[in-house]
């Protein structure tokens, strides 16, 4: 799902500001995509979502506040996972020297979702992957 498809079902949840909410969230993905019965690489997309929480979670929501996850479903089959939260700063993949133990997220992001980009929201911002049906190619991949 590029983005500028129109989503034709849309479920989200709120997520507070604790470790529990990256298993959480990913559980709720999961679910999601089983009642939608959606044919995309689900692995990725739930990787997807534990990258992006996590990144939320230690870059983009200060104490006392959480991140909202959005699924959307398009016409098509494919899926958009957006994160929105509060932080400031614009993520961006780098290459993590061989000893750093983190920054490696969005580097996985970038591989396994067949788009992915940065939104602005007053405040924060909006991190966002998508993924089209298993079976629809990818230009350029």
């Amino acid at each position: 799902m590029n983005q500028h498809s129109r989503p034709s079902a849309l479920c989200e949840r709120f997520f507070r500001r604790e470790r529990r909410s990256v298993p959480a969230a990913r559980g709720f993905a999961a679910e999601v995509l089983d009642s939608w019965g959606c044919r995309v690489a689900r692995a990725d997309l739930l990787l997807c979502v534990s990258e992006l929480a996590t990144n939320a979670l230690l870059h983009g929501v200060p104490p006392g506040r959480g991140f909202r996850l959005v699924l959307a479903r398009a016409d098509d089959g494919g899926v958009r996972v957006e994160v929105h939260d509060s932080g400031d700063g614009h993520p961006a993949t780098r290459a993590p020297g061989d000893e750093a133990e983190s920054g490696r997220g969005l580097l996985l992001v970038s591989a396994l979702a067949d788009d992915w980009g940065v939104g602005e929201r007053n405040p924060g911002k909006i991190v966002w992957c998508s993924f089209r049906p298993v079976g629809v190619s990818c230009p350029g991949r």
